[in-house]
């Protein structure tokens, strides 16, 4: 069951990071390749920090 809620959290983020608007295109880039590169870490990073730099 564990293993399903970090696969559906770690979807979720994806999604959200590529539907998030940001001011720089490039700042969209580099939060898609943190969270793909580094699933637990990106994923963590983007809930602690990311979403609070988006538009």
């Amino acid at each position: 069951m564990w293993k399903y809620l970090g696969i559906i959290v770690y979807a979720y983020t994806i999604y959200d990071v590529v539907t998030s608007r940001f001011a720089n295109s490039n700042d969209k880039l580099i939060w898609a390749l943190i969270v793909l590169l580094l699933p637990l870490l990106g994923t963590i990073l983007w809930f602690a920090i990311g979403r609070n730099k988006r538009l």
